[in-house]
């Protein structure tokens, strides 16, 4: 079913380089079954239709959210002035001389006042508990406004280094990127040709030079995601892209730099070759945990408990395996990483096992598995700290 779309004002104000029509266009586009209008008298009769102010800054979960509550006015929690309808046509002239002034036009009566602190505040995708976006927009709040887009396209939920150390440099980056028009795509390309060339520095020893090829490729890694949410750029083809390059190169960065210890002695009984193996079942292991977990019926492992988020900052992915390397590198014993990195591999993945194993015995014993971020007191409660870290990554780049 295709619904209706209706732009009722604009603003001048653009924030990463677009204006509210174009992000509108750009996320409707996105969630697609939408058709836009230009006038009221050209809606459909008897069909729900979307109505959006342009001075309101809106994310694409926040009208999916919308949505999920037909005949309803969403007012901004900031000055209490609608900023989005879902409504039915009949009454569409009514709601939107209301949403254009509230003053003094009534909300339609057949029309609920809904407020966005009525909306949830879990995001499985994004790893975080956050309400849904829905910002008044002025040119005083653009760089503000900017800052809460770029922030809210980072998982809450995340290893150390793309938590804590690449949201300020990425943001100039992604900044200079959208200025000049470029893709997430051709980012992403940057990075993949990047991976390839690691994977042949490793191989022929050349560590440092390998490492520094890894190192930008994973900063460009966040830079192309966060650059497609900012810019409302993301693709089924992007997303595939960058995913499909995330999920599949770590173990052979791992393996090639193994095949390079030519005169590597067997640790605890156990030779390059063997070592190899281990790494690489160690991670396809880990991620296939990871995938069979959200089948219990809740939430990814990550977002079951608090123990699960902190555990994600350091377990054994591309950049915690990474500063293993590098540490080790620099100390001039490379062989040392590559242990260290099979060990800290196969130690995490039984952890991830475990914890599967916990998950299944509380699902069949207690019922639904939930996540501790869906928790109504959570900013306040006995995890109020590891919200504090772990609910949004803002406070990585503030100031």
């Amino acid at each position: 079913m295709t619904l209706s779309v209706l732009l009722l004002d604009d603003s001048s104000v653009k924030l990463w380089e677009l204006s509210s029509k174009e992000r509108f266009n750009r996320q409707i586009r996105e969630m697609g079954g939408f058709e836009w209008f230009e006038n009221l008298a050209d809606l459909p009769e008897g069909k729900q239709v979307l109505l959006l102010n342009g001075n309101y800054l809106l994310e694409i979960r926040t009208f999916k959210k919308l949505m999920e509550r037909p005949g309803s006015v969403l007012h901004c929690g900031a000055n209490g002035q609608p900023a989005a309808a879902f409504i039915n046509s009949d009454i569409a002239s009514d709601a939107a001389a209301y949403m254009l002034s509230p003053d003094t036009e009534p909300l339609p009566a057949a029309a609920k006042r809904l407020e966005i602190a009525d909306l949830p505040a879990f995001d499985q995708k994004l790893r975080f508990a956050r309400l849904p976006l829905l910002e008044y927009i002025t040119s005083e709040r653009q760089q503000e406004l900017e800052n809460i887009l770029y922030g809210n396209s980072y998982r809450g939920i995340t290893d150390l280094v793309t938590k804590f150390v690449w949201p300020k440099p990425a943001r100039r980056v992604v900044h200079y990127c959208a200025k000049a028009g470029a893709s997430p795509n051709m980012v992403t390309t940057i990075g993949f040709v990047l991976m390839l060339a690691a994977c042949y520095l490793f191989y022929e020893g050349w560590y440092l030079t390998g490492l520094l090829a890894g190192w930008i490729m994973t900063f460009l890694d966040t830079v192309d995601g966060k650059l497609a949410r900012v810019t409302i750029q993301s693709s089924k083809f992007g997303d595939l892209y960058d995913h499909g390059i995330d999920l599949f190169h770590p173990p052979f960065w791992y393996v090639f730099w193994g095949l390079s210890l030519t005169g590597m002695q067997p640790v605890l009984g156990f030779d390059v070759h063997q070592l190899c193996w281990m790494v690489v079942i160690a991670y396809v292991a880990g991620r296939a945990i990871e995938g069979v977990f959200p089948f219990l019926g809740g939430p990814n492992v990550w977002t079951w408990k608090p123990f699960d988020a902190w555990f994600r900052l350091i377990v054994s992915r591309r950049n915690p395996c990474l500063i293993i390397l590098t540490v080790c590198t620099l100390i001039g014993r490379p062989d040392w990483g590559f242990i260290g990195v099979v060990g800290w591999s196969v130690i995490c993945t039984v952890i991830l096992f475990i914890r599967l194993l916990q998950g299944i015995f509380s699902r069949i014993t207690r019922g639904p598995i939930t996540s501790w971020l869906s928790a109504d007191n959570i900013a306040t409660g006995p995890n109020a700290l590891t919200f504090r870290v772990f609910g949004g990554t803002r406070g990585a780049y503030r100031g």
